[in-house]
């Protein structure tokens, strides 16, 4: 096993010796997930990381719920009433054929950042695949956990196990609108992955561009507090990257939906 996946694997919460366990203590084991929510040490502040993460709205309900059950309906909601329905159920089941193209083009070790539920992390792991999944939702990480997957409960912004050594980040979903700013994103994934590493992005539309403050809602009265998030098309997203260090390397469509490959510069 190498020093990188030795590293993923040990996930659980450091005690001081002689600390007794307390019971937000996850088990120990393979697999195991950090569960206590405490406030992590800033990461260092670079020119592509300055946009503050939201901390609660991926953890409150009407989304908590929504995992906890496997099903909708639910939308991202602008200010002015539009809707973005979210694919719950999708999302909590099996890695579909237009997520296998995605798979298959992972390389190293795999950091997928805000994984939900886990479908990715789920089929990276019985593949035999070195793999880390980080979501901001309790109840994302219990189901990534639950279905054999590791993973922390932690942002993207936070210090995270293995920075500068993975070999692929995974921003898919529509992964790439977390914190809202787009060029911070990708700027802290290029400090995520090796030299030469990678980062596969799926794409909005083709000329979607914004950023915009949304909430959860259920479509039955529930919702969620406003939080920042970005939009990034196939046509829009080669500028962010070329501005935070990385180059594109490929372009697909699959199943109706885009992605894009990008390869960090040495």
């Amino acid at each position: 096993m190498s020093a990188l996946e030795s590293e993923t694997q040990e996930l659980h919460v450091r005690r001081a010796p002689g600390e007794p366990r307390r019971p937000l203590d996850p088990p120990t084991g393979p697999g195991r997930v950090e569960r206590r929510l405490r406030a992590a040490p800033e990461p260092p502040v670079t020119e592509h990381a300055q946009t503050p993460v939201p901390r609660h709205p991926w953890r409150a309900d009407p989304w908590s719920d929504a995992l906890r059950t496997g099903q909708g309906p639910l939308f991202l909601r602008r200010a002015d009433g539009w809707l973005l329905p979210l694919e719950v159920e999708r999302w909590c089941a099996e890695a579909d054929p237009a997520d296998a193209t995605v798979l298959d083009r992972c390389e190293g070790p795999v950091l997928d950042i805000g994984c939900g539920p886990g479908r990715l992390v789920h089929a990276l792991a019985a593949a035999g695949r070195p793999v880390l999944g980080i979501d901001l939702c309790p109840e994302a990480v219990d189901r990534t956990v639950s279905g054999g997957g590791s993973a922390l409960c932690r942002s993207v912004f936070d210090p995270l196990p293995s920075e500068g050594r993975w070999g692929t980040v995974l921003l898919m979903d529509g992964n790439i609108g977390i914190g809202g700013d787009p060029g911070s994103l990708l700027g802290r994934a290029a400090a995520l992955v090796a030299p030469g590493g990678q980062a596969l992005v799926e794409t909005a539309g083709p000329d979607v561009d914004e950023r915009i403050e949304v909430r959860v809602v259920d479509g039955r009265g529930a919702r969620g507090a406003d939080f920042p998030w970005a939009r990034v098309g196939a046509r829009a997203l080669p500028a962010y990257a070329d501005a935070t260090g990385w180059w594109v390397e490929r372009r697909w469509r699959a199943r109706g939906r885009s992605f894009l490959q990008l390869r960090r510069r040495s």
